[in-house]
């Protein structure tokens, strides 16, 4: 039963992408398309149609560009299906009945850790960027389970009808899908007060042969594999050959289970380093921490429900619900932190 459970899930994984135990995934056919001029992204993110220069390499949902597979970049504004000829996501498709508000994947932020007055003057003329800085205390880490940002956007916007801030794929380039001021739909009860990002990985199994497809061993250790039948995108940077960053496969246990993965790309983490650097220097509630237990170990489980949604700082998906395991054993915490601070006194010694 174990072994069927897990061919179900990979792609629809968890929340964002992915989260919950994976599973091999389904079959796709890969869409050929003409490839499109070459460009050069910006170094921006958006927040509170504001740019801050992060830099490093940001692909905007706005941009008038054309991706390497053709298309517009990823954005979660869009009503309509970016890989389906449908306006309704697959998942609400299927319902019997429609509304309006079934085409959009984000929402409105509830100003829910403002003071009455402060939640007034939110809801009657928006968000001013201070009301913004002290609603938002989490920075959510997610895999997407699926491998790539073309598969995640694709499960998320085209399939389940849902959203995350920013995705980084493997070859480090950051997508932002939505401006940090809407409510992306990634992290259920933390998403009023949370920024979410989706890091490209098949995820964590609880065996090694599930990775198998994905992995081409080499003399130094692994390399990022892609089946010819599974239609990944094609990734902005040529230069790159995704490998993971540690050679070697990584175990440990969430919410009490051991799980197996390979790290994320040194690209990822650098990407991380600049956005989640900017991020906590543009939102001091989110403070360059993690969850830890009692021995200063980062937590492998969930937060107790007092502390959950209290906690301010940088989460891991399963540090808010205990379906969920990403970002994963191999995400390498102490290495993230530390290189957000480093990005974080880079910027204000300028």
């Amino acid at each position: 039963m174990l072994r069927i459970a897990l061919l179900i899930a990979v792609v629809f994984g968890g929340l964002g992408c992915g989260g919950g135990e994976p599973t091999a995934p389904k079959q796709e056919t890969p869409i050929a398309r003409p490839e499109p001029p070459p460009f050069t992204p910006g170094t921006s993110i958006v927040v509170n149609d504001r740019r801050i220069d992060i830099g490093h390499p940001v692909v905007l949902w706005s941009d008038p560009v054309l991706l390497r597979d053709g298309k517009r970049p990823f954005n979660a504004y869009e009503k309509t299906c970016r890989d389906r000829d449908s306006d309704y996501p697959m998942e609400v498709a299927s319902r019997p009945s429609k509304t309006p508000d079934d085409l959009l994947r984000y929402g409105a932020r509830e100003p829910n850790r403002l003071a009455r007055a402060a939640a007034l003057k939110v809801r009657a003329a928006g968000w001013t960027d201070a009301l913004l800085r002290d609603q938002i205390s989490q920075f959510v880490l997610h895999y997407d389970a699926v491998g790539s940002s073309t598969r995640c956007f694709r499960a998320l916007h085209d399939n389940r009808g849902l959203s995350v801030h920013f995705m980084i794929d493997l070859d480090g380039t950051i997508y932002q899908t939505l401006d940090v001021r809407e409510r992306a739909f990634h992290a259920s009860d933390a998403n009023d007060h949370s920024i979410g990002v989706e890091i490209a990985s098949v995820g964590a199994y609880s065996t090694p042969k599930f990775l198998e497809p994905y992995y081409v061993a080499e003399p130094d250790g692994v390399r990022h594999a892609f089946p010819p039948h599974v239609d990944f995108g094609k990734f902005q940077r040529r230069d790159v050959v995704p490998k993971p960053a540690r050679p070697n496969l990584i175990s440990g246990k969430i919410h009490g289970r051991t799980w197996v993965q390979y790290d994320f790309t040194p690209e990822q983490y650098t990407a991380l380093f600049h956005l989640g650097g900017a991020l906590c220097g543009a939102f001091p509630k989110i403070r360059v921490r993690v969850p830890r237990d009692p021995k200063g170990r980062v937590l492998p489980d969930v937060l107790p429900e007092a502390e959950r949604n209290r906690f301010e700082g940088i989460v891991g998906h399963w540090h808010l619900t205990k379906t969920k395991y990403d970002p994963g054993p191999a995400f390498d915490w102490d290495t993230t932190l530390e290189g957000i601070r480093t990005y974080m006194n880079r910027r204000k010694s300028r």
